[in-house]
């Protein structure tokens, strides 16, 4: 069975996390892994999360399944973060799965069962995950244009001319906010022109939101999201509390189908309940009672706000001491568009070759297409990488 095995080839970011741990210097960086760290490098676990388990500790009387769809109380909890009124309770289908990847996971089953021949339209670039679970599903794909590498922001008429050539029941896969890799954000109107491209095509946004909080607000991020499925007859959405609770390991995640409602509603809960059978069968429960702990009460989900603010205020922060130090010393503003990104990362416009010499001369890790996650910057070595990527990509 195995003699004949072709290993697939490593994950980059498992392989570098691999490099980066085998280093022995001891002013190496790791600007790769997408992980939030505290000014002394930490990832900690949130105050809100740790009162939260503790009430669950104490309370909990069982262990039994939930349900294949998850808990109805954890569901109703992020619906309501997600969208809030937005849309009628009774066109929204939900089910937990096990992460913002299970999410992503499950939202293209669904599409591979419903319709197979649709094309996921992603954008260039995207979460390297994004094209790989579509092609490992047999699933079309095409890309549209994003990033604009000259200006360090959105390429709108490309990105709307592409998206123009979607078909009736093709998927248009969206980032909520912070996008991934590029740190570059939909703005309102640029929601605005999509959801009206949506209806004239026949398309169906797909939004993966995984960072919601981490680019201005709670409110401002879910905007886009909200908007869209305020003026669109179906969406899907696929959101992650991996980052936003901390919950990396706990595995927390959400599929939301806004349907027509009625029988239409009833039909897709009911095939994302089988989709989740035949995969994993009943979603893990722990993470998401935490996040139906901390949502469901007024002083844990104050608290939660309070330290996710104070997450988002340093990354924010960071990104603005890090343009400014890059200007000091490239002697010019090229990258000041890091300042206006949001969320974890940005590209610097740093080519392999350029990467792989920040990380051999400077043990500086970032991943091989030049993505930087500025949430791993801490105040000690600001100067120090600064200084290195000014030089390397001068």
């Amino acid at each position: 069975m195995f003699d004949t095995l072709i290993p697939p080839e490593p994950d980059k970011i498992l392989r570098l996390m691999a490099m980066y741990a085998a280093d022995t210097r001891p002013d190496k960086v790791d600007l790769g892994v997408g992980v939030y760290r505290t000014p002394d490098g930490r990832t900690p676990v949130m105050a809100a999360v740790k009162q939260a388990e503790g009430r669950i500790l104490a309370d909990q009387a069982t262990k039994s399944y939930t349900g294949l769809a998850g808990d109805p109380a954890f569901h109703s909890a992020m619906r309501n973060l997600i969208l809030g009124e937005t849309v009628d309770v009774g066109r929204i289908a939900a089910v937990a799965t096990p992460g913002g990847t299970g999410a992503v996971r499950q939202v293209l089953e669904l599409t591979k069962r419903l319709t197979p021949d649709a094309t996921i339209w992603i954008s260039t670039p995207t979460w390297p995950n994004h094209p790989s679970i579509i092609s490992y599903l047999g699933l079309n794909h095409r890309e549209y244009r994003y990033y604009d590498t000259a200006t360090g922001g959105l390429d709108r008429s490309g990105m709307l001319a592409d998206l123009e050539q979607a078909k009736p029941g093709d998927l248009i896969l969206l980032h909520g906010c912070c996008h991934n890799p590029t740190g570059v954000d939909l703005q309102e109107g640029d929601w605005v022109e999509i959801a009206a491209l949506c209806q004239r095509t026949g398309a169906i946004p797909f939004v993966d939101l995984a960072y919601l909080g981490f680019a201005n607000s709670l409110e401002d991020d879910a905007a886009g999201t909200r908007l869209m499925a305020a003026a669109v007859p179906e969406m899907l959405i696929a959101a992650s509390c991996s980052k936003n609770f901390g919950l990396y390991r706990e595995r927390v995640g959400v599929v939301l189908a806004v349907t027509s409602g009625g029988t239409a509603q009833a039909a897709a809960q009911g095939m994302l309940a089988y989709l989740n059978r035949q995969n994993y069968a009943f979603p893990p429960d722990h993470g998401a009672r935490v996040v139906q702990t901390i949502l469901n009460d007024h002083t844990l989900r104050d608290m939660w706000r309070d330290e996710l603010r104070g997450m988002r205020d340093g990354m924010n922060a960071m990104r603005t001491r890090f343009a400014a130090a890059l200007r000091e010393h490239a002697g010019s503003d090229r990258f000041g568009f890091i300042a206006g990104h949001r969320g974890m990362f940005s590209l610097i416009g740093a080519t392999p070759e350029q990467v792989a010499t920040l990380r051999d001369k400077h043990g500086i890790y970032l991943v091989g297409d030049g993505r930087m996650n500025i949430a791993g910057l801490t105040p000690d070595k600001v100067d120090y990488v600064a200084r290195a990527v000014a030089q390397v990509l001068a």
